[in-house]
């Protein structure tokens, strides 16, 4: 299970000390450990594999078994490659020991230049020493400089025969799709909670602890499918308790919550009961119990209740106690209820990570979830509205309900009656109400602005270019507006005329817009009062005077030429 201890026997901590030394030891990879065996039983090997996993699922070690594995030679000294490295010879036990001159790990985290990947390609032109492959090893590859993915792209396409590379990472996506492309890429799953639970066993019974199977669980949950959390987790619980490790122990250490004492609050929320579910996460706190904790406690409740009402199938670690109870709840809770009920918990769970006092936070975001409880099913309160805007229509009676079914509004509160329904308009209202069809598309601009809708009839009269109208038929040429304000335009102009419009946007030139013509209008008038015989005149002698409003009379007549000498008087 673990690879050879240290020669002054100083104590490794376990996520070193049982770090995977061959393929039988390394679990939940059995799809990348079934391919690289074929590959290497029929002599087909890539040049360069790609490693991308979570934190902790075996990317080095499985790096380092793989060059174990290509160059061992046996206990004899005559062996070949092999899916079953022998970890005696001499290439095993330096390359597990990182000694040996052919197997290079570099860290690309620290080593992220152009030079650093220079050194690689100026040394793959020379044979191995001892080894039958020369292997190079990079951790964190995504942590290279563009400059330096792009120096080992000629290498890495076309390496030679004696030179293999092996690249780890934990963000796949910040690698070059070039590199990507150069590489047999494996995607080391999270390893499933019950094999972690089976893995730690192993490792407390090899370390001489006893570990409750319940603590395990905590331990596997913990880890979130890694082995090197895990059992770093372990190692820390395993001196908690002096070499016994209880449940109780690992809660405490990881400040997590009790999981019945979790049920517990789940069914106060449920129920509807305030000082209940206070009561529990107060006396979680007082425990030491982070109140975020609690709320990522109860999300997880939540998600096991749904899987379990979709799939009919609980978490195979869950004790017999909680899934009995996640069974029961699966079957009685609604969707729409466990969907409310995830929300509600998101959000309080943000709201607890943001707010200065997760405490407080947390006592409101439970006492929401209380209120939601008592609320009427969002359903029931639209049909009751339905029929209270219809009371010539038959009411449609509600399916009877379970009354022990816990639908987050079990509480028997007296629902408030829905408001009174709108009075319908009067015949001659409505019919006050309807217009008839404008007769121009000047007068339509009119009609918007009568009808208080000033956003639109700006947009009509400014930017709006008229290329035909013919009620109920309006094309316009109005670039960069949205396809809906064609709806806009038809909802409205149904209502008003009672008539049904069809309104499109086109790309043909049209009309100047009613903006500009109104510009272009002042603008002929403006030139035809400077025009006028008896203005010349007056700017003739008053050469500085400027035009700035003027009104046209429509009974006036123009100035007779004996007129300048009164002007020249004025």
């Amino acid at each position: 299970m673990s690879e050879l201890l240290p020669s002054d026997g100083a104590y490794r901590v376990l996520a070193r000390k049982y770090r995977p030394a061959n393929f039988d030891s390394l679990i939940g990879q059995e799809a990348m450990v079934r391919t690289l065996g074929n590959a290497i039983a029929r002599g087909a090997l890539a040049h360069a594999w790609l490693l991308t996993g979570v934190r902790g699922v075996g990317k080095t070690s499985t790096a380092r078994i793989i060059a174990k594995a290509l160059n061992c030679i046996g206990p004899d000294g005559q062996g070949g490659p092999t899916i079953n490295p022998c970890g005696e010879c001499e290439p095993c036990q330096a390359i597990a020991g990182g000694r040996h001159i052919d197997v290079v790990e570099m860290d690309a985290a620290s080593n992220t230049g152009v030079d650093d990947v220079r050194e690689i390609i100026d040394a793959v032109r020379y044979a191995a020493v001892s080894a039958r492959f020369k292997i190079y090893i990079i951790d964190e590859v995504h942590m290279l400089s563009k400059n330096a993915f792009n120096a080992l792209l000629k290498t890495l396409e076309e390496p030679p025969a004696h030179v293999k590379f092996i690249f780890a990472t934990t963000e796949v996506q910040k690698v070059p799709i070039t590199v990507l492309s150069r590489c047999q890429r494996f995607d080391l799953r999270r390893i499933p909670q019950d094999k972690l639970v089976a893995h730690f066993g192993r490792v407390a019974e090899a370390e001489g602890a006893q570990v409750e199977p319940d603590a395990l669980e905590l331990v596997a949950r913990a880890a979130e499918g890694s082995v090197r959390d895990g059992l770093s987790i372990l190692d820390q619980a395993i001196s908690h308790g002096q070499g016994a490790v209880s449940a109780q122990q690992v809660r405490d250490m990881l400040g997590l919550s009790d999981r019945g004492r979790v049920r517990e609050l789940m069914g106060a929320l449920l129920a509807g009961d305030a000082r209940g579910a206070l009561d529990n996460l107060r006396g979680q706190y007082d425990l030491g119990v982070n109140p975020d904790m609690v709320m990522q406690e109860l999300l997880e409740l939540t998600h096991g209740v749904t899987r379990a009402k979709v799939a009919g199938a609980t978490d195979s670690v869950m004790a017999d106690g909680e899934r009995a109870v996640v069974t029961d709840w699966a079957e009685r809770l609604s969707f729409p209820a466990l969907h409310r009920l995830w929300q509600l918990l998101l959000k309080g769970l943000a709201e607890v990570q943001s707010a200065p006092l997760p405490i407080q936070a947390a006592e409101m975001a439970l006492l929401r979830i209380v209120h939601a409880s008592s609320l009427p099913d969002p359903s029931d309160l639209v049909r009751k509205l339905t029929s209270a805007r219809e009371p010539d229509a038959p009411r449609e009676e509600a399916p009877p309900r379970d009354a022990e079914e816990p639908q987050l509004q079990m509480r028997a509160d007296p629902v408030a009656p829905p408001p009174p329904a709108p009075v319908p308009l009067r015949p001659e209202t409505k019919a006050a109400a309807t217009v008839a069809a404008p007769a121009s598309f000047a007068a339509l601009v009119e009609l918007f602005d009568e009808r208080r809708e000033p956003l639109l009839a700006q947009m009509l009269h400014d930017r709006a270019r008229l290329v035909r109208y013919a009620p109920p038929l309006l094309e316009l040429n109005l670039s960069g507006q949205r396809a809906d304000f064609a709806q806009q335009l038809m909802r409205n102009l149904e209502l008003w005329t009672g008539a049904r419009w069809t309104v499109t946007l086109s790309d043909k030139e049209g009309e100047p817009t009613l903006l500009e013509s109104e510009r272009l209008t002042h603008a002929a008038e403006r030139q035809a009062v400077l025009d006028d015989p008896a203005v010349r005149k007056l700017l003739s002698v008053f050469p500085n005077a400027e035009l700035i409003d003027y009104g046209l009379d429509p009974e006036a007549t123009p100035a007779a030429p004996g007129d300048d000498e009164d002007i020249k008087r004025a």
